[in-house]
């Protein structure tokens, strides 16, 4: 049997192996998927892939299988690590680390204002991938980011730097930086303008490195002799589709829960009313990663959150359960638990990505004003991730977004008749990186992927 598409979806604890088809009328449909755990630890993830393969070939019944492309997005490699560094914290900083976070990178050191030996320090020890270099509104300030080229010229690094900052600085902090051996991207202002994000173009950028530097990651080197294309991190790729679903259904959100981390990526730019009092912009596309949120890896995290107490009043068996949490819930009991601990990742991880109300106090009075991400414009809610797409608990878990605004009343969380849906297919990852290849059969997928659910 030969198939159109396999996309490979490589996680930190499972490989997840997705087929798509052509129906013979030229549209292409989701054939089925197979999984195998990732082989990191054996040195060579390509290993795991055709684990999975052999997987996917048992369900469909085939004793062969053949495919025109393979697709792939990864994260086990622990994304791309870098640090940012930018001249107002809330302003430059803030758009440089909202186009980090959107392209799937991890960010491990931040700084504002001009830098420090110590900070250098920090860097090295670090040791990025990628150096995010920003500061200053086009034409406006420039002391602050060719002081922070030069100091970043001096690191024995040899990593590629993203200028974003001042355009007027552009030149003469690539040559400061190129004057020391290092390798300088130049692109758009991520803050070109006071109140105005540019974060897309850095975006971009970052996948594209991303997909250079794969290969250094612990067992990825062989990862381009199977894969046709260039492999872009999974929250990439999500990011991607998030894009795509927004398309369809105008304001989304969707919320991934994993066994590491919970992340939620937003498309919207709020109810109107809410844009008359936001103190500071915020990005179309927004992305948050709750590293301490996740039902596996983080379910300790998860248990000490919700108290150890709480959760043996609910399970008498409580310890039983916690010696049985893996990847994959081996009874109902397991399962029933880990939906409870999603139920947390769940809200808290949309509480943190969405802003809220705050009042303050100036010589006219009292006023009100917003701050961060408003979600209230949400109108469709779609889950994603292992708990969210195969979990028979699934639509109990996110049913908890009809409430949350009333519960919490001064955060601008989706309101009451926000629609719930999931990804049947468990392939928001897969058809993102099919989006980069052709974003029409990506969108009609997506659509035949939607599964809705009436809270």
């Amino acid at each position: 049997m030969k198939v159109d598409i396999l996309t490979a979806e490589i996680g930190s604890t499972t490989t997840v192996l997705s087929a798509f088809i052509s129906d013979g009328s030229g549209k292409m449909k989701f054939l089925g998927q197979g999984e195998f755990y990732t082989t990191v630890n054996e040195g060579d993830v390509t290993i795991g892939i055709e684990k999975a393969i052999d997987v996917l070939k048992h369900r469909l019944n085939e004793s062969k299988l053949d495919y025109e492309l393979l697709l792939a997005t990864s994260s086990a490699a622990g994304g791309l690590k870098m640090t940012v560094h930018g001249l107002v914290y809330d302003m430059t900083v803030k758009a440089a680390k909202e186009a980090a976070l959107g392209a799937g990178a991890v960010i491990k050191y931040v700084t504002a204002g001009k830098m420090t030996e110590h900070d250098l320090e920090k860097v090295l020890e670090i040791d990025p991938r990628l150096i995010l270099l920003a500061g200053g509104v086009d034409y406006g300030e420039r002391e602050t980011v060719l002081h922070n080229a030069e100091m970043l010229a001096k690191l024995p690094l040899n990593v590629p730097i993203i200028y974003a900052g001042n355009i007027t600085a552009a030149e003469e902090a690539q040559r400061v930086l190129e004057a020391s051996g290092k390798e300088v991207l130049v692109t758009e202002n991520v803050y070109p303008r006071i109140d105005q994000l540019n974060v897309e173009p850095t975006r971009k950028i970052i996948r594209d490195v991303f997909a250079k530097h794969i290969v250094k990651g612990p067992g990825m080197d062989k990862i381009y002799s199977i894969v046709g294309r260039n492999v872009i991190p999974t929250p990439a790729a999500v990011m991607l589709t998030t894009e795509l679903l927004a398309e369809e259904y105008e304001d989304v959100l969707v919320v991934d829960i994993g066994g590491a981390t919970t992340d939620v990526d937003s498309y919207t730019s709020g109810d109107p009313e809410i844009q008359k009092i936001l103190i500071a912009p915020e990005p179309l596309a927004k992305r948050t990663v709750e590293g301490d949120l996740g039902v596996f890896v983080n379910a300790k995290n998860v248990i000490d959150y919700i108290g150890k107490d709480a959760l043996m009043t609910e399970f008498n068996d409580f310890e039983e359960i916690i010696r049985e949490i893996s990847p994959y819930p081996k009874n109902s009991r397991t399962e029933t638990f880990i939906s409870r601990l999603a139920k947390y990742c769940f809200e808290t991880s949309i509480r943190r990505h969405a802003g809220r109300i705050r009042q303050l106090y100036g010589p006219l009075g009292r006023v009100e004003v917003a701050e961060g991400k408003d979600l209230t414009a949400i109108k469709l809610l779609v889950g994603t991730g292992g708990v969210l797409t195969r979990s028979k608990y699934r639509w109990e878990v996110m049913k908890t977004v009809s409430t949350l605004s009333r519960r919490y009343n001064r955060e601008l969380l989706p309101r009451p008749e926000v629609r719930v849906a999931s990804d049947k297919h468990y392939i928001f990852a897969a058809l993102g990186v099919i989006s980069t290849v052709d974003r029409t059969v990506a969108r009609e997928l997506l659509k035949e992927d939607i599964e809705f659910h009436d809270c």
